[in-house]
C-alpha cells in the first residue's frame, strides 16, 4: 500500500510540514510524461523510506494546487523539493531517478541518525544526487531561490581566467575545497578542478546577477574557502571578501568607476566571526524592505579580510521568495522527448 500523501489543500500541506521533520515533495501534472515515468520510482522510495514523524513523501498536482506551486516557484516538471523543519532545503529539477534516489536515501539515513537536526548541517549533504548544496541554514519562512538566477545573463568583472567563471558561483554542487580542506579541487587528467572564482589584477570583483522572475531577496550566502597559508606567505593566498556593496534592479553590470558614483542599495562589512569555518560560508542579511521587487542584483566586492591582492569566492546562494506569481501554463517539462 502506498505511503505517499496526496495533497488536497494548502492547509493539509502546511500541517504535514509541521508534523514531519522531513518532507519530500513531488510536484507533478497529469499531462507531464516525465512525471509519469519517474512516479513508480518515487512511490518505491516512499514505501521504503517513510518514517512516522520523521520523513514523509507527498505529491502535489500543480494544476489542482496552484497556490502551493506558485509559493515555491515551481517552473519545471517534475520538481522534487525537500523540506526540513518546515524550510525548503533542497530542489531537484527533472526526472532523473539516480539523482532523486541518492538525495532521498542520504537524507533518510541522516533522519534515522538524527544527523539532519544541526544548524546548517544539511548543507554538507546537499550536493549529493544533484540537489543544491547549502553552506548555511535557511531563515524561517524563506527558501533557496538560487535556481531563479538567469545563468545566461550573468556577468563578472576582474576575474582570473585560470579559475572558475560566473556560472561556477551558482553551481549546485558542494565546493571541492570542502572535500580535502586544501582549497584545491579533485584532480582529473592531471589538472585540478578549480571550481571557485578569484580576482585578477586586484582584490575587487563585480558580479551582475539577473533573475528569471521578480524576487524578494532576504539573504545572500557567500562561501569562500581559501587554504590556510604557510607562515610568511599570507600575501600569496587569496582572501575572503570583506566589504560588499549591493545594488538592486540595475539593467546591466556597473563599471568600477561608475559604482563609485552610484549609491549602493546596501553596504555590508563582514568580520572574521561571520564565517562558518566548517562550511566557509557567511550570511549577508539584507534590509528586506529594500529588496522587495528585485529583478537583478549587482554585487561589488571592494576588499578582502587581509593584506593580500586577490579575493576568492566559491559559491553564492540567494535566499528569499518569489514576489511575482507565475503563469503555470508556461511550465517546462524536463526529461521529455521531442514530440511527446
Amino acid at each position: 500500500m502506498s505511503k505517499t500523501i496526496h495533497i488536497g489543500s494548502t492547509s493539509q500541506f502546511n500541517t504535514l510540514l509541521g508534523t514531519s521533520k522531513i518532507v519530500v515533495t513531488d510536484f507533478y501534472a497529469d499531462w507531464c510524461a516525465p512525471c509519469k515515468q519517474i512516479s513508480p520510482i518515487y512511490e518505491q522510495l516512499s514505501a521504503q523510506l517513510s518514517r512516522p514523524q520523521k520523513i514523509a513523501f507527498a505529491k502535489v498536482n500543480i494544476d489542482q494546487q496552484q497556490e502551493i506551486a506558485q509559493k515555491y516557484s515551481v517552473t519545471a516538471l517534475p520538481t522534487f523539493m525537500i523540506f526540513k523543519n518546515k524550510q525548503a532545503v533542497s530542489r531537484i529539477r527533472g526526472a532523473d531517478p539516480r539523482k532523486l534516489s541518492e538525495a532521498v536515501k542520504k537524507l533518510a539515513a541522516e533522519a534515522d541518525s538524527d544527523g539532519a537536526s544541526s544548524s546548517g548541517g544539511f548543507g554538507d549533504a546537499g550536493g549529493a544526487g544533484g540537489s543544491t548544496w547549502l553552506g548555511s541554514s535557511l531563515p524561517k519562512g524563506y527558501s533557496d531561490v538560487t535556481d531563479q538566477v538567469d545563468i545566461k545573463g550573468l556577468d563578472l568583472l576582474n576575474s582570473n581566467s585560470d579559475f572558475g567563471n560566473s556560472r561556477t558561483l551558482f553551481d549546485a554542487s558542494r565546493p571541492s575545497a570542502l572535500g580535502d580542506g586544501k582549497g584545491k579541487g579533485k584532480t582529473g587528467e592531471g589538472e585540478s578542478k578549480k571550481d571557485w572564482v578569484e580576482s585578477d589584477t586586484d582584490e575587487q570583483l563585480m558580479l551582475f546577477i539577473p533573475f528569471q522572475s521578480t524576487l524578494k531577496v532576504h539573504t545572500l550566502h557567500i562561501t569562500s574557502s581559501p587554504p590556510t597559508p604557510p607562515a610568511g606567505d599570507e600575501d600569496e593566498i587569496p582572501m575572503r571578501p570583506k566589504t560588499f556593496q549591493i545594488y538592486s534592479n540595475r539593467a546591466h553590470i556597473l563599471g568600477f568607476e561608475e559604482a563609485e558614483d552610484i549609491p549602493a542599495t546596501q553596504t555590508i562589512t563582514l568580520s572574521p566571526q561571520d564565517w562558518d569555518e566548517r562550511t566557509g560560508t557567511a550570511r549577508i542579511e539584507l534590509r528586506f524592505v529594500k529588496f522587495q521587487n528585485v529583478s537583478s542584483l549587482v554585487v561589488f566586492v571592494l576588499d578582502g579580510d587581509g593584506d593580500g591582492e586577490k579575493i576568492r569566492i566559491d559559491r553564492i546562494r540567494i535566499v528569499g521568495e518569489t514576489g511575482e506569481k507565475r503563469e503555470l501554463g508556461k511550465l517546462e517539462k524536463i526529461g521529455d522527448e521531442a514530440g511527446e
